[in-house]
């Protein structure tokens, strides 16, 4: 009996369909609603691209290799915890209930006797770090998703081959997709200088994650484990964009709360290397009265951590919640939460950037902007500068300031880290910044975005089907 085989047409296109069934049974697990839609959509349009795609950034989990090797890790930031907990307790302001839930997420506590000065000058937080490492006396630890090896980096490099040539040890973390225009130079100057240093989260075919995409976006800089700067800016010129001129905001801390800075740093070296740099970072004394917790998250730990608490915030909130953020792509649990908020009279406001640097990221944020507007959601864009700076305040009780933006790259994909402030010092300085950010900027008026044109409500539709995926 003759056999026929199907041409390459039919193969073809059984092949689709093959692809087609099999991830109607794949996709939906343990993914939300809106990304397994997304994923069927594109899929279901273009089957072999799409599963491409998905092969390449569809499971926002890391191997077993990096999972097993942060478990050892468990009984490191536990040891670290407890001292902290019993050094440097949390007296007379922190919210217990946060606080708790903060410790759970990233299992470091609330501690009481720091000092917390908010740099929103993006000029200024360089050369404070440059004279800290000028004045280090053991060690200098820096990690950041750019490190650029233009002038303002090569600023930095030479603060820490100064610092190397008296003796201090000095390491460095970097993102190499975060650098990658200049990761090959920032590499080779930090190594001639005597640096310690690591691609964080390297590409390698033989040892891939799971999500190509899924990144370290943290910026941690900490000097002899006695200061320590967190927040959003990265080590590059403000303007490495043309014609786009970025303003951040960095919490610079003093105090036992950079002990807690120190083992997020330690975790992402012994990630990378398998070397533990300290078995027993010392804990710093008190500096002065703020209270502080430093929250990580990321793809290391079982639950969203900065998402799972902003989102609980914002629905246990009871007069006021500021969100400033460059990219806004929320989820549904989040968007519930704000437009419940308003129902209860909270007076909820976002900030976001006039300027924007990624057009497909632009239409995807402004398509939400209808619904929050119809909930009551008051929105300012910021003009002039890439408002850069990720922070929150709710009910004069709680302010973040860290790396997270409010999307699901950050919730879900990237490793990030939060500042939480409890003191009303801390809080009223946060104030005072975000009010100027709320004084310069415009406030989107629903009667004025309802009379947007018609091929930007099409490019927002657009974007917002791939929203989940970005």
């Amino acid at each position: 009996m003759e056999i026929v085989l199907p041409s390459l047409g039919q193969a073809w296109y059984i092949l689709e369909w093959v692809i087609r069934f099999a991830m109607l049974a794949i996709v939906p697990f343990r993914r939300t609603p809106a990304a397994t839609s997304s994923w069927l959509l594109l899929i279901f349009f273009l089957p072999v691209p799409g599963l491409l795609l998905f092969l390449a950034i569809g499971t926002p989990r890391f191997p077993r290799w990096r999972v097993d090797r942060f478990r050892k890790l468990r009984p490191f930031i536990d040891g670290i915890a407890d001292r902290l907990r019993h050094a440097a307790p949390a007296h007379g302001g922190a919210p217990s209930p946060v606080a708790a839930l903060s410790e759970r997420l990233g299992h470091l506590p609330a501690t009481g006797g720091n000092e917390v000065e908010l740099i929103d000058n993006y000029d200024a937080v360089i050369d404070r770090l440059v004279a800290d490492i000028d004045a280090a006396r053991r060690h200098v630890r820096i990690l950041a998703y750019i490190f650029a090896d233009d002038a303002i980096g090569l600023k930095v490099v030479s603060a820490l081959q100064r610092a190397v040539a008296r003796g201090v040890a000095c390491h460095v973390l970097v993102d190499p997709v975060g650098s990658h225009k200049w990761v090959k130079g920032t590499l080779r100057h930090l190594e001639d200088a005597g640096v310690e240093v690591r691609a964080v989260l390297p590409l390698r075919l033989l040892r891939a994650r799971t999500r190509r995409d899924m990144r370290n976006h943290r910026k941690l800089f900490i000097i002899d484990g006695e200061a320590g700067y967190a927040g959003s800016q990265n080590i590059v010129a403000r303007d490495f964009r043309p014609g786009i001129v970025n303003r951040e905001l960095v919490a610079r801390v003093r105090g036992p709360a950079v002990a807690a800075m120190t083992a997020i740093f330690l975790t992402d070296w012994y990630l990378e290397t398998r070397n533990l740099l300290d078995e027993a970072p010392e804990i710093p004394a008190s500096a002065g009265a703020s209270i502080a917790q430093v929250l990580p998250s990321g793809a290391d730990y079982p639950v969203e951590g900065f998402q799972t608490l902003l989102t609980w915030q914002v629905d246990q909130a009871t007069g006021e919640v500021i969100i400033v953020t460059p990219y806004l792509i929320p989820d549904e649990g989040l968007l519930a939460a704000l437009r419940t908020a308003v129902l209860r009279g909270v007076d909820v406001r976002i900030v976001v950037s006039a300027v924007i640097d990624q057009k497909l990221v632009r239409y995807a944020q402004e398509s939400y902007y209808h619904d929050l507007l119809i909930a009551g959601v008051r929105i300012h864009r910021y003009p002039d500068f890439l408002l850069h700076a990720k922070n929150v305040r709710i009910d004069q009780a709680l302010a973040i300031v860290g790396s997270s933006n409010i999307d699901i790259r950050s919730f879900q994909l990237n490793e990030e880290v939060s500042l939480l402030l409890f003191d009303s010092h801390s809080i009223d300085a946060l104030k005072t910044i975000q009010d100027g950010y709320l004084a310069a900027g415009d406030e989107v008026r629903l009667d004025d975005w309802k009379r947007r044109g018609r091929f930007r409500r099409l490019a927002e539709n657009g974007a917002r089907l791939v929203s989940p995926l970005l």
